[in-house]
Parts: structure tokens; C-alpha cells; sequence
């Protein structure tokens, strides 16, 4: 008999990255980075693209693990992931049921905020509602409730994109209108001055660790789309320059978060630590991008492991259905 991968001692995993989403090259770039981290330990891996072909190279590949390295809607929204469960084939990442309600921001906040998490403060708005009430009058009102500054963002989005800090009211109505190029709900959130930290969770089946914190300093002063993606643009501390009492604050909130969303293997979650030291946080993405300059993989480099261990031993534990 021939051996299988399982037997042989080598996982067959099938990488997919790429899809139409706003963050189809980030993806791309993320997936190559994991299938050659999976294959220097020994993973026979192969790249697909979630296409009309691939339910079809899914029955010729005969993968053992599925790692969905797609970012954006297409890959976090959980309809993929829903997909893939009925393939019966393992994979890494949430379920669909929990990828929705993380993907989702305003959702999150709310099960994070159930969870005795703080968050900041927002209102969601739906476009038809934003112009159905007169977008003059919904804004005026905002800003008479609201203190700017304020963050402007969509409800369902990545790499920060439709993303603005409005500090004048007169930029509130083209920030609006940014975050619905985006998504057709936007969050009108509360602005919390201080440091921006991601905290990466893993959960190999032990249960989920939290990652050394990665403190986020932009040079333009806002993390975005070019400061995520492109060196140089942005300096990061690992670990993030805290007192040991804030970290472990900024850690236990990121392992709740996990928990409160039902997330499995990994995470990274967002977060601002005021000057007081509270962390509030902002959402938590399913599948954190995994390219060279991205955080979570830097937060495993800084916690002794390679990423090659830790990537082989998140597809063994979807494999036994852990994590």
C-alpha cells in the first residue's frame, strides 16, 4: 500500500491565497510565505486560488489540511470557510460561523464589550439609513454627540482600508463616504490617544497563548494601507515598550477576545493602551496577514519559534481538530 502523507509523516496542505478581494496581492504574498515556511518542514504543499476550479483540484490534490490565507471578504467573511466544511476536509483558521462575527467590527464590539472587554464607544451606520435620514442632519448630530476626534471605518474590511481619523467636522462627510467604498456600514467610533498594539493569539491545541505584544508606531502618525505593506513606512517594537503589568493586561484581554469570538488557532487583535494603561479593544482579524512585514509573524520570531514550526503545528492541530 502506498503510503499517505499522514502516514509518511509529511502533511499535504493546500495553500490558498490570491481571490478578487481589494487585498488579493497582500494574500498572494502571505500564502507564498506560509507554503515556504510549511515546505522548509518537510510539507508537501500546493498554492490554489480560489476559483471554479478548485472544489474540482481539491478532489485531485487530496490535501490532509487546507491553510485559507485569504484576505478580505473573500477569505474572512466565513462563507469560504462554510464552503470548505462541506468538503470535509480539515483546515486551519475559524470556523465560518465565528469568521463572521469577527469579520464583522460593530458585532465583534458588541460580543467583546458582553465579554466585560472594554471598547470604545460607536455608532453603526448602514448607507441606506446614512442617506435616508439626510447624511447633513445624521452628521451634525454626530458631532454634537460625538468629541472629535473620531475614527471612521468600515464595518467589514481589512489592512485599514476606508480608514480615517477625523479631527474637524468638515472632513466627516468625505470620511463617510471613504468607508463605503469599502463596505455598505460604516462605525463612527470614539478616537482612544495612545499606543497601538497587536497581539497575536495562538492555539495549537493546548489552548490559545498570546503572542509578545508588537507595538505599532507609523511615521505618518496613522497605520494604513501603504504603512502596513510597504518597509520602512512604519517602526515596530517587539516586544511593545510596556510596563510587564500592561502587557500582561494587553495578553489577557487578546486570549478573552479569542475566546468571546470562538476563534481557533490564531488571531491577531488590535488594541490602543491609553495613557492610563487600560487596553481597549479594536477588532480581531481571523487570518492577520502573514507577509515579511507583518506583525504576527514577527511576534513569533520574537517568542523564540520559527515560524515553520509554528505554522506545521497549526496544521497538525486542524488536522486532529483542535485549537
Amino acid at each position: 500500500m502506498t503510503p499517505t502523507s499522514k502516514q509518511a509523516g509529511k502533511l499535504k496542505i493546500v495553500v490558498l491565497a490570491g481571490g478578487i478581494s481589494h487585498e488579493r496581492d497582500i494574500s498572494l504574498k502571505s500564502g507564498r510565505r506560509v507554503a515556504d515556511a510549511l515546505a522548509e518542514k518537510g510539507a508537501q504543499v500546493v498554492m490554489r486560488e480560489p476559483d471554479h476550479e478548485l472544489l474540482e483540484n481539491l478532489k485531485k490534490d487530496k490535501p490532509d489540511v487546507i491553510w485559507p490565507v485569504l484576505h478580505g471578504a473573500s477569505g474572512e467573511d466565513g462563507a469560504l470557510r462554510d464552503i470548505l466544511s462541506l468538503t470535509g476536509i480539515h483546515f486551519v483558521g475559524a470556523s465560518g460561523a465565528s469568521a463572521k462575527l469577527a469579520w464583522d467590527k460593530s458585532v465583534a464590539k458588541i460580543l467583546a464589550s458582553r465579554a466585560g472587554i472594554q471598547t470604545p464607544s460607536s455608532i453603526t451606520l448602514p448607507r441606506e439609513t446614512f442617506r435616508e435620514l439626510d447624511a447633513d442632519s445624521v452628521l451634525k448630530l454626530v458631532t454634537k454627540s460625538m468629541v472629535l476626534p473620531v475614527v471612521v471605518k468600515p464595518a467589514r474590511s481589512g489592512s485599514a482600508q476606508g480608514v480615517t481619523i477625523v479631527k474637524k467636522q468638515e472632513q466627516l462627510n468625505q470620511a463617510m463616504i471613504d468607508a463605503y467604498v469599502y463596505c455598505d456600514v460604516a462605525i463612527i467610533e470614539d478616537f482612544v490617544e495612545g499606543t497601538e498594539l497587536a497581539v497575536g493569539v495562538i492555539d495549537t491545541g493546548t489552548g490559545p497563548v498570546a503572542l509578545p505584544a508588537v507595538e505599532i508606531q507609523p511615521r505618518s502618525g496613522h497605520f494604513g494601507f501603504e504603512e502596513r505593506y510597504i518597509a520602512g513606512e512604519t517602526d515596530y517594537f517587539v516586544p511593545a515598550r510596556l510596563a510587564k503589568s500592561i502587557a500582561t493586561k494587553a495578553a489577557k484581554m487578546a486570549i478573552e477576545a479569542h475566546r468571546a469570538l470562538g476563534l481557533r488557532h490564531l488571531c491577531r487583535v488590535d488594541m490602543i493602551v491609553d495613557a492610563k494603561g487600560v487596553p481597549w479593544f479594536l477588532e480581531a482579524n481571523v487570518l492577520p496577514g502573514l507577509t515579511e512585514t507583518s506583525l504576527l509573524p514577527q511576534a513569533i520570531i520574537a517568542s523564540g519559534s520559527t515560524l515553520g514550526d509554528v505554522y506545521y503545528s497549526l496544521a497538525q492541530a486542524a488536522l486532529k481538530g483542535r485549537g
